[in-house]
């Protein structure tokens, strides 16, 4: 580390030393012209001694001049200039080595100049971001250990269980239903990344098509009935047919991640509504569920990659699902947003009817 900041000053300097030599050269042209200029005049006779002037003496205090206002100028740029560029360099190496708190704040001088200001501020943004990025990342880790974690060590139990033998035809039904359902779910976290890995840098849509969307919805409840028909969780439809040209299968892992959410989020007995309209060329899928409200500072983070709101992880969840849905919903050139008052959550999908594939 030591040789690296003694490197840095020695490019500084260099730097420094070059930026003055370049102010000095400037000033000797603009020299070599007055020079010129006043040789020039002189020999046309414009400059006489009865000024008290000639060439000679012009020429001396041009160089004079010219010496010391490249000096000072050369001192006030390499600190104007170089100096807050030293420290953007760095800065730059702290955030580079993972320093995500470091800032960059100019004196007061140098803050007043709009260029300045404004690298400060994206500077001090980018590395915001960056931290908040590698919070994230690291909460992920943490719970999607976890997430994996429990399923594993579950169906690693009742499969020890089951190995054992003396087991009743009943209690031999009941461990192989629970090694199904943990198997289940490492399935769909699995696919989730997939999912989200699979999308995260698409920019065009492909394998467009026409079809009916009630349907497809009306399809995706059925696919995810073994989880609500465990919490005896009744659906309140209002779908009429509505046919949209849109990406069947990514859309198919919107609707099924809106509906597991709402499941999960739901207490028992609770109904669950999902109602879908149209206005013009738009079409609104909306899902409710009754349970927990969403808090106010966690409706701009749930659809951020690895955010979940429930840190107790006292429900299912990797903070994955809803950023694929948001991902997947903007490729569309839909919007999707979030509502939650009176112990309701509900989310609404707007969507064009029919997708532009010029993304």
């Amino acid at each position: 580390m030591k040789y690296s900041n003694q490197k840095d000053k020695s490019n500084i300097r260099r730097l420094s030393v070059t930026f003055s030599l370049i102010v000095l050269g400037v000033l000797l042209v603009v020299l070599g012209i007055s020079v010129l200029t006043a040789f020039l005049l002189d020999s046309l006779g414009v400059l006489s001694s009865a000024d008290g002037f000639n060439a000679t003496q012009i020429t001396i205090f041009m160089a004079i001049s010219s010496v010391v206002m490249g000096t000072a100028i050369s001192i006030i740029t390499t600190k104007m200039i170089l100096s807050p560029l030293n420290m953007i360099i760095s800065k730059l190496k702290s955030l580079s080595n993972g320093n995500f708190g470091t800032r960059v704040d100019f004196d007061k001088i140098v803050s007043r100049v709009p260029s300045f200001l404004e690298l400060s501020t994206v500077f001090n943004k980018l590395s915001e971001e960056l931290k908040n990025t590698e919070m994230l990342r690291s909460d992920f880790i943490n719970n999607f250990s976890h997430e994996f974690k429990t399923p594993i060590v579950s169906i690693a139990g009742f499969a020890k269980l089951l190995k054992k033998g003396n087991l009743t035809d009943e209690q031999k039904k009941q461990y192989l239903d629970a090694i199904e359902e943990e198997s289940l779910r490492l399935s769909y976290m699995a696919t989730n990344v997939l999912h989200l890995t699979k999308i995260e840098n698409q920019t065009i849509l492909t394998d467009l098509t026409t079809y009916n969307v009630s349907e497809q919805l009306r399809s995706c409840i059925l696919i995810l009935e073994p989880k609500w028909a465990k919490k005896d969780i009744e659906f309140q439809l209002d779908l009429n047919e509505y046919t949209i040209n849109a990406n069947e299968e990514l859309l198919k892992q919107v609707w099924i991640n809106l509906i597991d959410n709402a499941i999960k989020f739901s207490k028992a007995g609770n109904p669950i509504a999902i109602k879908a309209s149209d206005i013009k060329d738009y079409i609104f899928v909306s899902f409710t569920n009754y349970g927990t409200e969403i808090a106010p500072d966690a409706k701009t983070k749930i659809f951020n990659k690895f955010y979940q709101s429930d840190l107790s992880h006292s429900t299912e969840g990797n903070g994955i699902g809803l950023a694929v849905v948001k991902k997947i919903v903007d490729l569309h050139k839909g919007t999707i947003t979030v509502t939650s008052e009176n112990q309701s959550v509900t989310f609404t999908v707007t969507i064009p009817k029919r997708t532009d594939t010029q993304n």
